[in-house]
C-alpha cells in the first residue's frame, strides 16, 4: 500500500536565500505553517548547509536537498554516500541511467533520489540552443520511466508534463513540481513552464515547490496559509 502523504507536507518551501541565518529566520517566521523545506546550491555555498539541514531536522521539519548532482557515476555515488549520513528526505540528481543508478545504489533506500527531467526554466527554444531536438514532454516521460525502473523515489517535473508522467509510473513514484506561480505572476521571472497550485495536483503531483510567491509576500505566513488551504481544499474535494 502506498503511504499517504500528510496534506501539510505537500508544500515544499524553497529556502533560496543567501545565508543560513536568513533561512532560519524565515523558518521561525513560518512556524507550523510549513513542514517541508528545500535547500539548494546558494545555501550549500554559504558554508552552513549541513548545520542548517540538521537544524531543520531538530525542529521536526523535512528536508529536500536540491543539489542537482551531475558527474561521473563514481563521483555521484560518493557524494550520495556523504549525504546519506544526514537525515535528508530527497536529493536531486541529473544525468543518464548510469549516474542515477550509482546514486540509488549509494542511497541504499535511506535517501529518496529524485531524477531531474527538464528544468522548468527551459523551453523548447532553450533545448534547441543546447543541441536537443527532442519534444520536452517525451523527454520528461522517458526520463521518468527509466528513473522508476532504476529505483529512484521520483522525479522533478514541470506541471506541464506531470500528467503524462503520472500515466506511466506507479502511484508510489513521487512527482515533485517546482515553478508554482499564481496565474498573475506568470512570466515575471526565470521560470518559463509554470503552473498554479491546483493545476499541479490535478496533473498528478505529489508535492509542489514554492519560493518567491511566499518568501517575498508582504505577509509570508498568510501567503503560506493560503497555499496550504488551497491544497487541503483540493484533496478534500478529491477525497
Amino acid at each position: 500500500m502506498v503511504p499517504t502523504i500528510p496534506t501539510n507536507d505537500r508544500l515544499i518551501l524553497a529556502l533560496d536565500v543567501p545565508s543560513a541565518d536568513e533561512a532560519r529566520a524565515l523558518v521561525d517566521t513560518l512556524g507550523g505553517t510549513v513542514s517541508f523545506y528545500k535547500i539548494g546550491l546558494e545555501l550549500f555555498l554559504s558554508g552552513a548547509y549541513f548545520d542548517l539541514a540538521d537544524w531543520l531536522r531538530s525542529r521536526e521539519k523535512r528536508v529536500f536537498a536540491d543539489l542537482k548532482l551531475y558527474d561521473v557515476p563514481q563521483t555521484v555515488g560518493s557524494a550520495v554516500r556523504q549525504l546519506r549520513r544526514r537525515d535528508v528526505d530527497f536529493l536531486t540528481v541529473h544525468g543518464n541511467d548510469a549516474i542515477l543508478r550509482a546514486a540509488c545504489d549509494a542511497a541504499r533506500g535511506t535517501l529518496g533520489i529524485l531524477a531531474v527531467t527538464v528544468l522548468t526554466s527551459l523551453d523548447r527554444a532553450d533545448m534547441e540552443d543546447l543541441g536537443f531536438k527532442a519534444d520536452i514532454p517525451a523527454v520528461a516521460r522517458s526520463r521518468a520511466r527509466r528513473a522508476q525502473a532504476i529505483g529512484c523515489a521520483g522525479v522533478i517535473s514541470s506541471g506541464h508534463e506531470a500528467a503524462r508522467i503520472r500515466a506511466v509510473v506507479a502511484d508510489g513514484f513521487r512527482i515533485v513540481v517546482p515553478g508554482i506561480r499564481p496565474a498573475s505572476h506568470a512570466g515575471h521571472d526565470d521560470q518559463k513552464r509554470t503552473v498554479d497550485v491546483e493545476t499541479a495536483f490535478e496533473a498528478g503531483a505529489d508535492y509542489i515547490v514554492m519560493g518567491r510567491p511566499i518568501r517575498n509576500a508582504p505577509d509570508p505566513v498568510a501567503a503560506a496559509v493560503a497555499v496550504q488551504d488551497r491544497i487541503a481544499a483540493h484533496f478534500a474535494r478529491d477525497g
